[in-house]
């Protein structure tokens, strides 16, 4: 089963990078919003490309899901931000995206780093939340939502930082969620622990934000945020609570992968230009873009 989850990992990187490409421009193409209006949802619901970009999400969702029944947080969410190299990959192939050296290089060194983690990380059953951290994943949800009430009025690269940021300390308490979960006897069994519904609300509110962030600029500036702030919660209840582990001796790999994966995401929401806005002046001033 161990391998599996492997093969479940791969699969989530190349779903999520894509399902980041298709909503980024989805995004680009509605109007603004500066409200924390769910209705901004729906708008983009009307859109086909939005929606195989969330169709392409739920796949990574279910890929994510079935990986963290046997690979540990810190792995599984870091992996997450791999994402971030396909979707500037297809960016550059189909959308023409120009990426700095600076983003190329770090979009390099984030892959150096999701590979310590993967050579550290040892497959093993999570532990089951207590009462206690459930009540704590209600009271996250709640604080989430009452930031991104006045983060939304944020614009340009901060807003697009902030509301990242926000998305994946959501999307973060969804896989907190979903680690004890994927270990459930049987589907009757998920829907009956109050955990399941946390990570379908906590994964609606990062999804409004994801959409209200990508509006604001860099594609790559909000996702890296996203991934950027989710990573560290979770791999900290992972491996305090959930009973996550590290192959012995390999303490030291772990740490400077996750570090480096850190780092380079970090830096992806500093030097990360917006794709769009640059795509936007190419089109009204096609001769001052070298060819």
């Amino acid at each position: 089963m161990a391998s599996a989850g492997w093969c479940f990992l791969a699969g989530m990187i190349v779903a999520y990078g894509v399902a980041n490409l298709l909503q980024s421009v989805a995004a680009a193409r509605t109007t603004v919003h500066h409200s924390f209006d769910p209705g901004l949802l729906l708008r983009l619901a009307c859109q086909r490309t939005y929606l195989l970009g969330l169709g392409c999400q739920v796949l990574g969702f279910v890929l994510a899901f079935l990986a963290r029944r046997d690979l540990p947080l810190f792995l599984v969410q870091a992996a997450v931000a791999a994402g971030l190299g396909v979707t500037a990959l297809l960016g550059v192939l189909l959308l023409n995206w120009r990426l700095p050296v600076t983003e190329v290089v770090l979009l390099v060194l984030l892959l150096v780093g999701i590979t310590a983690l993967v050579l550290a990380a040892r497959p093993a059953h999570s532990r089951p939340l207590g009462p206690t951290a459930v009540v704590a994943l209600v009271a996250t949800l709640g604080l989430i939502g009452a930031l991104g009430f006045f983060a939304v009025r944020l614009h340009g690269a901060p807003g697009s930082v902030a509301l990242g940021a926000l998305a994946g300390l959501a999307f973060s308490a969804a896989a907190v969620s979903a680690r004890p979960l994927a270990s459930a006897e049987s589907f009757t069994a998920c829907v009956r622990n109050p955990l399941f519904y946390l990570l379908i609300a906590h994964s609606i509110v990062g999804q409004l934000l994801l959409g209200l962030a990508m509006q604001r600029g860099s594609t790559t500036a909000a996702v890296a945020a996203m991934d950027a702030a989710g990573a560290l919660p979770a791999a900290v209840v992972g491996l305090l609570l959930l009973g996550d582990r590290i192959w012995p001796g390999r303490e030291w790999l772990a740490g400077v992968g996750f570090l480096l994966t850190l780092a380079t995401v970090i830096g992806l929401t500093r030097y990360a230009e917006p794709q769009h806005q640059r795509a936007a002046s190419a089109a009204r001033h096609p001769s001052r873009v070298p060819v």
